[in-house]
C-alpha cells in the first residue's frame, strides 16, 4: 500500500471542512490530581459537547497535540504547566517526581485519547462522516558516530520520544526497551485498555522540525532518575565539529530536511502504514529583528522547499 502523507496547510483550518484540536498544552483542568489522573466522565463529557456542537462542520478531529511535550516539559523538566518536577531538574520545582509522573501523564493521556475515539466512532462518525486522530511531535535522531553504541542511542531516543505513544496505539503496549529499563515506573495497561488503544485513530499527525545526533550515555550510579535521562543518550546538533544549520544561534531547530523523509518512512514500516498528516513544520525567528529583516525570509523559504522535496522523495520511494 502506498505511503499516504497530507500536508496540513492553514487553508484546511479555515475551509468548509476544518480541523479542530481538542487539547493543547493546557493545565489539567479536565483531569484530577497533580499527575493528570483522568476523571473519565469530565473528558468524555467535554469531547462529546464538541462533537455535538461542531461535528456538522468539523470533519477532522485531533484529540491531543504533542503529548510528549506536555508530559515531559510539564512533569519532567517542570518548565511548562503544571510545573511539576524533581527539585534538581531544570524547573527546580517544589513538588513532583520526574522519574514517574511523566509516564503517569502519558499513560492517562493515551487512555483519554482511546476513550474519545471510541465515543466518536460509536456515536458520531457514522452520521457526521468525520475522522479522528492524534498528533505527535518528534525529532529525527542520527548516530553521532559509526559506533554501535551511538546507533543504539539514536534508536532509543526515537523510542522514548515517539515510540512512547505510537507503540501503544499500534501494538497495545510501550516499546520493549522502555518496559525493560523502567520497570515499575512505567504503568501497565489492562487487556481491555490495550485492545481499545490498538488502531484508535484514522490518521496520525506529525510535528517535525529538527534533527539531532545521539551519543550513548553510559550508565552511572550517580545519575538521577528522570524521563530526561532515561533514554541514556545525549543529543547534540554537532558532529565532527560541523553543526546542523539553525535559523538563529539559540533556536532549538537543527535544520535537517531528510529527517522528515526518514520519519515518515519509519512510521510506515514500524507502525503499519497509518495515514499521516504533517500538522506542524517550520522555523522560528527572533522577535527582535526589524520588519525589513523579517521579510527577507530566505531561510524559511529554503526550509519549506527542502522539506517538501524530501516528502516527495518519501512518497515516490514507495513506487520504485
Amino acid at each position: 500500500m502506498p505511503l499516504v502523507i497530507l500536508f496540513l496547510t492553514p487553508a484546511l483550518f479555515f475551509s468548509s471542512s476544518p480541523t479542530r484540536l481538542l487539547f493543547h498544552l493546557l493545565r489539567c483542568s479536565i483531569f484530577s490530581s497533580a499527575t493528570c489522573n483522568l476523571r473519565w466522565e469530565n473528558y468524555v463529557n467535554y469531547v462529546e459537547v464538541c462533537f455535538k456542537k461542531f461535528g456538522d462542520k468539523v470533519k477532522h478531529w485531533i484529540t491531543f497535540n504533542e503529548p510528549v511535550i506536555f508530559c515531559s516539559m510539564g512533569y519532567a523538566s517542570g518548565t511548562t504547566a503544571p510545573g511539576r518536577c524533581s527539585p534538581w531538574e531544570v524547573g527546580k520545582c517544589n513538588v513532583g517526581n520526574s522519574a514517574t509522573e511523566p509516564y503517569i501523564c502519558g499513560h492517562n493521556l493515551l487512555l483519554a485519547h482511546s476513550a474519545a475515539v471510541k465515543l466518536y466512532k460509536e456515536k458520531y462518525q457514522g452520521v457526521q462522516k468525520g475522522i479522528i486522530g492524534i498528533t505527535h511531535a518528534t525529532h529525527w535522531f542520527l548516530s553521532h558516530s559509526s559506533s554501535k553504541a551511538d546507533a543504539a542511542a539514536a534508536k532509543r531516543s526515537l523510542e522514548f520520544m515517539y515510540g512512547w505513544f505510537m507503540n501503544p496505539l499500534t501494538y497495545g503496549d510501550y516499546p520493549k526497551i522502555m518496559r525493560n529499563w523502567l520497570g515499575n515506573r512505567l504503568p501497565k495497561f489492562t487487556k481491555e485498555q490495550s485492545k481499545l488503544l490498538i488502531g484508535s485513530y484514522d490518521f496520525i499527525g506529525l510535528n517535525y522540525y529538527a534533527g539531532y545526533y545521539a551519543i550513548n550515555a553510559p550508565v552511572s550510579n550517580s545519575l538521577q532518575q528522570s524521563y530526561n535521562t532515561d533514554s541514556r543518550a545525549n543529543i547534540t546538533g554537532e558532529r565532527n565539529g560541523i553543526a546542523l544549520p539553525k535559523p538563529f544561534n539559540t533556536s532549538f531547530i537543527n535544520i535537517y530536511p531528510p529527517g522528515i523523509r526518514d520519519l515518515t518512512l519509519y512510521t510506515k514500516s514500524a507502525y503499519k502504514n497509518p495515514v499521516m498528516y504533517i500538522t506542524e513544520n517550520g522555523v522560528n525567528q527572533l522577535s527582535s529583528i526589524s520588519l525589513r529583516e523579517a521579510l527577507n525570509d530566505e531561510i524559511r523559504i529554503s526550509y519549506h522547499r527542502n522539506h517538501l522535496i524530501q516528502l516527495s522523495r518519501a512518497i515516490r520511494s514507495n513506487f520504485l
